[in-house]
């Protein structure tokens, strides 16, 4: 079963220091310091697309997995963005793992002073 938009929401309201808006055509998108680590929606009812920031790494492995493809505007920008569009390769579990990730790469780009004042350091 994929991700309900409820328990993304949930999932990434979990993480810390995350905050919460409703952007670009009712996408949620979740930010930590500002910065952008997770966006869900574009689904009508449907389980949700997922977006997330991973390494180079993941992004060469899972790029062309079944269900997952590169995130539509960010990879084409040479962004290392996935988009979950179903559950065939990564189920909700991985998912979360993958938002978690993002979220300390998003944390990452932040200056030193603003992890310090998270208290992401």
């Amino acid at each position: 079963m994929s991700m309900t938009l409820d328990a993304y929401n949930a999932f990434c309201g979990s993480l810390p220091h995350a905050q919460h808006v409703v952007q670009w055509g009712e996408s949620h998108v979740w930010k930590v310091g500002g910065k952008v680590f997770a966006v869900a929606g574009w689904s009508k009812g449907a389980a949700p697309a997922v977006t997330f920031k991973c390494t180079p790494m993941a992004f060469e492995l899972l790029k062309h997995a079944p269900g997952l493809r590169p995130a539509p505007y960010l990879a084409s920008r040479g962004l290392t963005w996935l988009q979950r569009v179903s559950d065939a390769s990564m189920d909700d579990a991985a998912l979360n793992d993958y938002i978690r990730e993002s979220h300390r790469l998003a944390g990452l780009a932040l200056t030193r002073k603003r992890r310090r004042e998270l208290g992401l350091e």
